[in-house]
């Protein structure tokens, strides 16, 4: 058919159709002076209830940090568009490092893997000051992995880092004697949520430094507001009971995961704790919630390693 065909026959199509190719492309609105947040609610436009425009009413400090957060660099409100940039703490990049150990080779890997961190935590200042949060390793889940978390100042440090590692032949030389110990590894770039940031070097003073649980989340792509939202407030039931060691959402590498670390003296602590926040009734209401929005979860019970700054 020729252009001028073509044409022609578009002219011929009725108007009636046209409200209906519009309607495919429209998203109803809920009134006219509201709008859905990621919980599913609605709040007003007005500039001072509105999240997004920095307001002080319940979803503008709840949803999208305080001012008190936004003056404290928690997050960046300016950045509206991405996900990670709203309920992201922006002063800090973390690095997961996850190595798989040969089991007959775990003694060679706690010595080797204690000279590496040592070295690291010893002489951060010339590696782009880095620093080390902590290495555990998995007693119950994946036995035999080992888990190190790394902190770099920004995506800046984590460059200068990796720069200055590939140019030290002792950190090259103190990293080839930890490979032949694994039987794979994984590197995964996370940050934390602006609600929970990750707690400082301390030594609990827990018989070896208690125990720690990893819960690890595979979100549905898209949830990470919703998830962020609902754990808002379930952060407060659990704070009660237990202290928060840090949780994190996942940027490069794997995707679309959570990963939520807690501390307790031990496992019957542990029991004890969980069940306690079952009794706040926001505590349901957050788990309710979670779990639509999660495809896969897992719990590790870990333990930190001797030279870890976390214990």
């Amino acid at each position: 058919m020729s252009l001028t065909s073509l044409r022609t026959a578009s002219k011929r199509i009725p108007r009636a159709f046209a409200p209906l190719s519009a309607n495919l492309h429209t998203t109803p609105s809920v009134t006219k002076d509201k709008k859905v947040t990621p919980g599913g609610v609605t709040a007003d436009t007005d500039p001072e209830v509105d999240p997004k425009k920095g307001g002080e009413g319940f979803f503008g400090s709840l949803l999208y940090g305080s001012k008190e957060a936004k003056a404290a660099g928690l997050i960046e409100p300016s950045h509206q568009g991405q996900h990670s940039k709203l309920v992201g703490r922006g002063k800090y990049v973390h690095e997961k490092i996850t190595h798989n150990v040969i089991p007959s080779k775990r003694d060679e890997y706690l010595a080797a893997a204690e000279k590496y961190f040592k070295e690291l935590i010893d002489h951060n200042g010339e590696f782009g000051r880095v620093k080390l949060t902590g290495s555990w390793e998995s007693v119950v889940g994946t036995v035999g992995e080992f888990t190190h978390i790394l902190e770099y100042e920004g995506y800046k440090g984590y460059d200068e880092t990796n720069r200055a590692l590939r140019g030290s032949k002792e950190m090259q030389s103190l990293q080839s004697q930890i490979l032949p110990l694994i039987n794979s590894r994984q590197h995964q770039i996370v940050s934390e949520f602006s609600f929970w940031p990750s707690s400082p070097p301390h030594d609990s003073g827990y018989p070896d430094g208690g125990i720690f649980e990893m819960r690890s989340y595979q979100l549905q792509p898209g949830k990470l507001l919703d998830w962020e939202y609902a754990w808002r407030r379930g952060l407060e039931a659990r704070k009660r009971f237990v202290q928060p060691v840090g949780a994190f959402f996942s940027q490069v590498g794997q995707l679309h995961e959570v990963h939520h670390i807690w501390q307790y003296p031990d496992m019957e602590t542990r029991k004890h704790t969980r069940e306690q926040a079952w009794s706040v009734g926001s505590w349901s209401d957050t788990v309710q919630e979670t779990v639509k929005l999660a495809q896969s979860m897992k719990s590790t019970i870990m333990v930190p390693c001797p030279w870890s700054p976390l214990k």
